[in-house]
């Protein structure tokens, strides 16, 4: 990997949030009566400059606009639900363009692609084992060609990046999968490096759980970044139980940084090094009834804003 430079020694990034920390889209027992304003009141308390969408943020551009004025962050970027493993090029550019041009209103520069044809991450009765697969090289190819058809319409008609989720319980879950798709793919598709999934997805497929060696092979690839720590105990015991990804969720296998075994140092450091520039948001998705959505996200943003500094502060040094 070619290691870039930062001149002044400030690194170009924002630390963001996902709400989910605050309430869960797909799990609405968890803090689905937290008022969105909570969320934003309390992240703008500790820091954050953005956040990412969901359920509960205004559907209209200038009223989600407004609202995210109202606190002084920023609109990161929003989860797009993609069918391209089973459905047509065409159908998905049939039915984007609302959402794309409401991200593009905000003036966000990526969205994150999350494939759902065929997923069980919303499935809590459903083990992770049952996920979809391809099967074939054919399979693979066309899939690829929709996603860079897909990724190159997004950039030459709404300036937005695509952002790849791997994702457990999708059809990108291993660190093989991701290999693959990176290697079918152009820049079109950009990843979207996801250091709990990472983690967790190695673990299950048998691999060493390392979203470090992960992330180097793939960081010239990375166009968005979920910081998310996990709990290797409960990880494992996800994997070895044949627990559901939402079940997972429940026990607690993820939390933010600086609270789970991730070496959120190194991890940054590596994209530093890559000359990665947009945000870092923390993601995890945790009971707010047993982990207090105040305290986690602030232990997250200061996990992060630390090592940002550190790093920051060593690269002056060199300069």
């Amino acid at each position: 990997m070619t290691q870039m430079t930062h001149p002044t020694g400030r690194w170009n990034i924002r630390i963001g949030i996902n709400p989910i920390s605050w309430s869960n889209d797909d799990l609405p027992s968890l803090g689905g009566d937290t008022p969105l304003e909570t969320a934003l009141r309390e992240g703008a308390a500790i820091g954050y400059q953005g956040f990412e969408l969901g359920n509960k943020f205004p559907r209209e551009p200038q009223a989600l606009r407004a609202k995210l004025a109202e606190f002084g962050v920023a609109c990161v970027s929003g989860w797009y639900s993609g069918q391209l493993a089973e459905g047509t090029l065409d159908d998905e550019l049939g039915r984007c363009d609302a959402h794309m041009r409401k991200l593009q209103a905000q003036g966000c520069g990526v969205v994150v692609y999350g494939e759902v044809a065929g997923s069980i991450q919303g499935r809590i009765d459903t083990p992770l084992a049952k996920r979809p697969r391809f099967v074939s090289d054919v399979q693979w190819l066309g899939y690829a060609r929709r996603l860079d058809a897909f990724g190159a319409h997004l950039r030459e008609t709404y300036g937005l990046r695509l952002a790849y989720h791997h994702h457990m319980g999708a059809y990108v879950e291993s660190p093989e999968d991701v290999d693959r798709l990176m290697a079918d793919t152009t820049d079109n598709v950009g990843l979207l490096f996801d250091t709990g999934h990472a983690y967790f997805g190695a673990t299950r497929h048998g691999g060493p759980a390392d979203p470090v060696a992960q992330l180097s092979k793939h960081a010239h690839r990375v166009v968005h970044v979920h910081c998310k720590d996990v709990r290797a105990p409960l990880i494992g015991a996800a994997c070895n139980d044949g627990w559901s990804f939402l079940n997972a969720v429940l026990a607690g296998a993820f939390t933010v940084p600086g609270d789970g075994c991730i070496d959120f140092e190194a991890v940054l450091r590596v994209l530093h090094g890559a000359g990665y520039e947009g945000w870092l948001v923390v993601e995890a998705e945790q009971d707010p009834a047993v982990a207090p959505p105040y305290v986690y996200a602030k232990k997250g943003y200061d996990t992060l804003a630390r090592i940002v500094r550190r790093i920051e502060t060593a690269a002056e040094e060199a300069a």
